[in-house]
């Protein structure tokens, strides 16, 4: 096991070291091309600057104006019956949007429920099995002028739907 802590403290090194390695071993002038990079990569950030914008706040919104309490109330009874706690659905709805606010949510899940709850460990599991659907779809479709999604969202849903149920069944488990 100790060999995994001392190996995982030098894989970063160890990557970044073996990436400039071979670009000085290709000929490659390292710094220039890691300056290129970074310049495309900022110019990348300020074109998603909008769309990162809108989400936050659209959540903000909902959040803030109790339609998450709402719909909570409402979707609560149904996923009650398999098992996935009601108190849940508003932090499965805010993470297909927005990973920063669905952590807002989960901390106040641990101090009203506790980490070691039922509802904190499905919570917990939960988002580490599902993804930020409509953010990712947004900026990644945007930056590549992607128009045609074909089945990406209806495959990303079935994958949350996926995860929430190895959630609850790893919960249940523990």
């Amino acid at each position: 096991m100790k060999l995994f802590l001392y190996l995982s403290d030098f894989i970063v090194p160890l990557v970044i070291f073996g990436i400039v390695s071979y670009g000085i071993l290709m000929k490659v002038n390292v710094y220039d091309t890691f300056i290129k990079g970074a310049r495309s990569g900022f110019l990348t950030v300020i074109k998603i600057m909008p769309t990162l914008v809108g989400l936050m706040v659209a959540v903000g919104i909902l959040r803030a104006s109790g339609f998450l309490d709402f719909l909570a109330n409402l979707l609560g009874t149904f996923t009650e019956y398999i098992g996935f706690p009601g108190e849940l659905v508003p932090l499965t709805i805010v993470k297909m949007f927005s990973s920063s606010a669905a952590t807002g949510l989960l901390l106040d899940v641990f101090k009203e429920y506790g980490t070691d709850s039922y509802i904190g460990l499905v919570a917990s599991i939960s988002m580490s099995c599902t993804e930020t659907i409509f953010y990712t779809m947004s900026i990644y479709f945007m930056t590549a002028k992607v128009t045609k999604t074909r089945y990406t969202l209806g495959g990303a849903l079935f994958a949350t739907f996926a995860g929430l149920v190895a959630s609850v069944i790893l919960a249940g488990l523990m």
